[in-house]
């Protein structure tokens, strides 16, 4: 059975949980060990922890909250941001974490992803892209890199198929259009790079209510979901969010 997977997300900074709307305006929800263990007990399938500001401060991903928040779950954890090295993912993966998650590094030097799928295997390398719509691209969506604040000039889904060619195991679309505001995901470009690879999609940014997670699922043909303000506010539990979806047909774990 090819279950479909609900993921919140932990966008830490500084050590402590944050939650924005289109990257910016961020506000303190708490502490992302304590978050991922409510989470991981609650059901959650995975659980993703990116470190937003990394690669900004030019800084590696902060190991001592990774540390404490694989330590208090029992599911897998993927974490992202600061990663630009071989060596970097090796300490992630040495402290428990079950997959790695670039975005500038990969846009940057593409090798490494070659690199990284080649040395640690292509399951433990996702490949996160941040979106902004833009017409001058061939897809209408051009890669942002640098937390979001910089075009990188690329076209997201010919970006998608070069990483799945590079060995990327997954690819995390995030739309900086959509992220934070409630009001669904970017279906149109979760869409285009999901029939663009044969990679699992997580779809991101802009999830509000029920219906969006079964949108992604349903219309953009995304494998997982990312879940992060309608969790962290309590505005539904993991639980709430997988049943709805069995009730819509989608197979979950419940």
């Amino acid at each position: 059975m090819n279950y479909r997977r609900v993921v919140p997300c932990l966008d830490v900074k500084h050590g402590r949980l944050v939650k924005g709307v289109n990257f910016v305006n961020l506000q303190d929800v708490g502490d992302p060990a304590e978050n991922a263990a409510a989470y991981s007990a609650a059901g959650a399938d995975e659980l993703v922890f990116l470190d937003i500001t990394a690669t900004l401060e030019n800084r590696k991903t902060l190991l001592d909250a990774v540390r404490r928040t694989v330590a208090r779950i029992t599911v897998p954890l993927t974490v992202g941001g600061g990663i630009s090295s071989c060596q970097g993912i090796e300490e992630l993966l040495a402290l428990g974490v079950s997959k790695v998650s670039m975005n500038t590094a990969a846009v940057r030097n593409p090798d490494l992803v070659r690199e990284a799928a080649a040395q640690f295997g292509r399951d433990k390398i996702t490949v996160a892209i941040d979106t902004a719509q833009n017409a001058k691209m061939p897809s209408g969506f051009e890669v942002m890199i640098r937390g979001g604040t910089t075009g990188a000039g690329i076209d997201a889904v010919q970006w998608a198929r070069q990483v799945e060619q590079l060995g990327a195991g997954a690819i995390l679309p995030t739309s900086m259009d959509t992220d934070g505001k409630q009001t669904g995901y970017d279906i149109p470009m979760t869409r285009a790079i999901a029939e663009a690879v044969s990679l699992p999609v997580i779809a991101s940014g802009g999830a509000g209510t029920l219906e969006h997670l079964y949108e992604a699922i349903a219309d953009a043909h995304a494998d997982a979901v990312l879940v992060a303000s309608i969790a962290h506010f309590g505005t539904f539990s993991i639980r709430q969010m997988k049943e709805y979806l069995a009730g819509r047909g989608v197979p979950v774990r419940l």
